[in-house]
């Protein structure tokens, strides 16, 4: 497996997180086991997040933590959870945003409150 990549396609990060998975990781978590991981790890985005962006301050122990790294855990487990449970990511993320298209071609642009300073 490549150690870093330019420029990483969906379907190619669901087979690289694959490949981990059945090699130096030996199998995936159970789906519900994978469910609690992503929890976890949103909630460490939400922590870090409100610290960087929000109004809490830091504390020691999350002074090292970067958030790149922590929205890289998320998706890690989502590509995790897609893979064992036999979704293309791809087809979905376009499916979804046809879906999108269609309930949202006015909806933003007519929402007052999005233009407000």
């Amino acid at each position: 497996m490549p150690e870093t990549h330019n420029s990483l396609t969906i379907k190619e990060a669901q087979e690289l997180v694959h490949s981990w998975i059945t090699t130096t990781g030996v199998r995936y978590f159970s789906e519900l086991t994978n469910m609690a991981i992503l929890t976890e790890e949103v909630g460490e985005v939400a922590r870090l997040m409100s610290r960087l962006y929000g109004d809490q301050s830091f504390k020691e122990s999350d002074k090292s933590k970067d958030l790149s790294d922590e929205l890289a855990d998320v998706l890690w487990v989502l590509i995790c959870i897609a893979n064992q449970t036999g979704i293309d990511l791809t087809a979905a993320l376009e499916k979804n945003l046809v879906k999108k298209n269609v309930r949202d071609a006015t909806r933003h642009q007519e929402n007052e409150k999005l233009f407000r300073p």
